[in-house]
């Protein structure tokens, strides 16, 4: 399974799928979860990576092919400075334990932010496992991190300029989104967010223009097998429009069934 690319859902109607292509998520509640079994917020934290390999496992085996986790905002560095240190170091240890296993089962790891601000031992940690994992086309794993989707759109209008110094070049849709950190991943389908929050917290905010939203207040370390299977089952149950109505969504799937 090749990179698609990125094609907008405002400039043309995406093909209909049953199983959602791409699942954004963010991973809410871990703290939460943690301070409600008198844990320390971390070992919320720290049960939450059980969670990723599992849903990374779950999103495998029904025909997902892009996942992309939201890890760590721009805005998260004002957490406490213990805090942020903890998952700093708790990065690095669970890239390097799951790098391997990762590549055996043909997943593309990816990391989408500004990592400039990351220690130097961390952005290598990065580096080296996208490199190995580069050739890799079965699923795509992306992780978000010192991420934020103003500073995704700005740095794309900036690399477009970038482009063209000097000259009066208007900035089209077609290339800002080559630039979009997720240029190489069809739009999400389905959108998640755990942990009871109703918001999506500047995370992708080009690409879930017409992304199927799905909350629920499942904490993060519990969400499992079957509570992604409820957040599908609702994706499915949606009717994607895009601008259309509901007679033009039929009459398309009419002819689709007997093209």
């Amino acid at each position: 399974m090749a990179d698609s690319g990125f094609t907008s859902s405002t400039r043309a109607v995406p093909a209909a799928s049953g199983v959602p292509r791409h699942i954004a998520i963010i991973m809410d509640g871990n703290g939460r979860w943690a301070k409600k079994r008198f844990m320390p917020r971390v070992a919320g934290h720290s049960r939450g990576v059980d969670t990723v390999r599992a849903t990374i496992r779950s999103c495998m085996d029904r025909g997902v092919e892009y996942l992309t986790l939201f890890a760590f905002s721009s805005e998260n560095w004002r957490r406490p400075a213990d805090e942020v240190s903890f998952l700093m170091q708790l990065f690095i240890k669970s890239l390097q334990k799951e790098v391997d296993r990762l590549h055996e089962n043909g997943i593309r790891f990816r990391v989408i932010g500004d990592v400039s601000r990351f220690d130097k031992k961390l952005v290598d940690v990065i580096h080296a496992a996208e490199a190995l994992t580069a050739g890799n086309t079965r699923f795509n794993l992306t992780i978000a991190a010192n991420y934020g989707g103003r500073w995704d759109i700005l740095q794309a209008v900036s690399k477009v300029l970038a482009k063209h110094p000097g000259e009066d070049v208007p900035v089209t849709e077609e290339a800002l989104e080559a630039e979009l950190s997720m240029s190489f991943a069809p739009e999400p389908d389905l959108f998640i967010r755990t942990g009871g929050e109703q918001r999506i917290s500047n995370f992708l905010l080009w690409q879930l223009a017409y992304t199927e939203l799905h909350f629920t207040d499942t904490l993060w370390p519990d969400f499992n097998a079957k509570a992604l299977g409820r957040a599908i089952e609702s994706y499915q149950g949606r009717e994607r429009r895009f601008g259309r109505t509901s007679d033009q969504v039929k009459d398309a799937a009419s002819a689709g069934r007997h093209a």
